[in-house]
């Protein structure tokens, strides 16, 4: 899914991606440097995803929304009756 939020760094977009967002919004940054901006995020973002291990953003979409679902305990089962 999309997060069409203000980006402007590679921080920005990396946090983002490890939340969820597949496409994140660079109107913003583009809007006060123009395409010079692009490279630099570009720049970042394969550094940040290198220093965590992933080799795609594809693999960093999500990651922090299923580390939690992994360290979440499973949910008890329903009682039966009435108490």
């Amino acid at each position: 899914f999309a997060l069409p939020l203000p980006l402007g760094t590679g921080q920005d977009a990396y946090e983002k991606i490890r939340a969820g967002a597949s496409l994140v919004q660079m109107y913003t940054r583009l809007s006060y440097e123009g395409p010079y901006a692009v490279p630099t995020i570009k720049r970042d973002l394969a550094a940040l995803l290198k220093r965590d291990g992933f080799s795609s953003v594809q693999e960093a979409v999500g990651a922090d929304v299923k580390d939690q679902l992994k360290a979440k305990p499973a949910a008890k089962p329903a009682s039966k009756g009435w108490f």
